[in-house]
């Protein structure tokens, strides 16, 4: 049995305009430099090791990001962890464009959707960017209010920082 997404606009991360209703996040930064560069941060994100690089542990039905794949994240010790189940909606895996977005599945805080794109432009610098939409899903989310945006994009700028950390050891 498949269980359903929990919102309605899936595969919304990759289009320029997202959805109604939920709050946006884009963040791009430039995370090195060259081919190499470009090649450990995009494997990196696709095999899991930019969330567990932000200090989330991973728990995938594939060990690379695919159309279906399902991945529960999570956060926390023992019974106080926070879980956070994912499935694949899309990816890209083109010359200059490695990436996927995924979507919140029943359980998870959140409802919506985050895409995680590596890009090298035509001066080789390698960009790393985090697309969401999102709203919250469960009462200890709805009950954060404003905090609650600032737990997300702080867990962006994690990501970002372990994609650069997988750049600087290429």
């Amino acid at each position: 049995m498949t269980r359903e997404f929990t919102y309605p606009e899936v595969g919304s991360t990759d289009d320029d305009t997202l959805p109604g209703g939920y709050h946006h996040v884009r963040l791009r930064e430039r995370i090195g430099h060259g081919r190499p560069a470009f090649h450990a941060a995009a494997d990196g994100a696709m095999t899991w090791g930019v969330h567990r690089g932000s200090g989330l542990s991973v728990d995938a039905t594939a060990d690379r990001a695919a159309s279906g794949v399902e991945v529960i994240c999570g956060v926390g010790v023992g019974p106080v962890r926070l879980r956070f189940p994912c499935r694949v909606v899309w990816t890209v895996e083109e010359d200059n464009r490695i990436g996927f977005a995924y979507g919140t599945l029943p359980g998870h805080p959140e409802s919506g959707e985050e895409s995680f794109i590596v890009e090298i432009d035509d001066a080789e610098a390698v960009w790393f960017t985090v697309t969401a939409f999102s709203r919250p899903a469960q009462w200890y989310t709805k009950l954060a209010g404003p905090l609650n945006r600032a737990v997300q994009l702080a867990a962006i700028r994690r990501y970002i920082k372990a994609a650069r950390r997988l750049v600087f050891r290429a």
